[in-house]
């Protein structure tokens, strides 16, 4: 199994940027199908980008056009890189990993392996 630890949340201005990594251990990713995922109080964790296998990424269309996923084999490392961020973006940031196969990887149920999540506020 692989195990997930995220870091690079903060607080940041609107319009600023952040990265965000998750560096997986036990297995390498490139073996997963990758998702971040994001939970603002009160809110259902909600998909923000999937990445299968090294290969095609999908973006929520509240992200698309301002995040970005990217991995670094050599390190075994996701990233998340997040420009021109909006208050709305403000959420607790989670990466997981699914060894499954499903047609609905926009489900958070679909990934049986999680990260402990890494705090990002952007302020106004």
């Amino acid at each position: 199994q692989v195990q997930l630890v995220e870091s690079g949340g903060g607080l940041v201005q609107a319009g600023g940027s952040l990265r965000l990594s998750c560096a997986a251990s036990g297995r390498t990713f490139s073996g997963y199908v990758m998702g971040w995922f994001r939970q603002a109080p009160g809110k259902e964790r909600e998909v923000v980008g999937i990445n299968w296998s090294g290969g095609s990424t999908r973006y929520a269309d509240s992200v698309k056009g301002r995040f970005t996923i990217s991995g670094d084999t050599a390190k075994n490392t996701v990233y998340l890189q997040m420009n021109s961020l909006k208050p709305e973006d403000t959420a607790v940031y989670y990466c997981a990993a699914s060894s499954y196969y499903t047609t609905n990887y926009y489900d958070p149920s679909a990934f049986n392996y999680w990260g402990q999540g890494t705090q990002v506020t952007v302020s106004s």
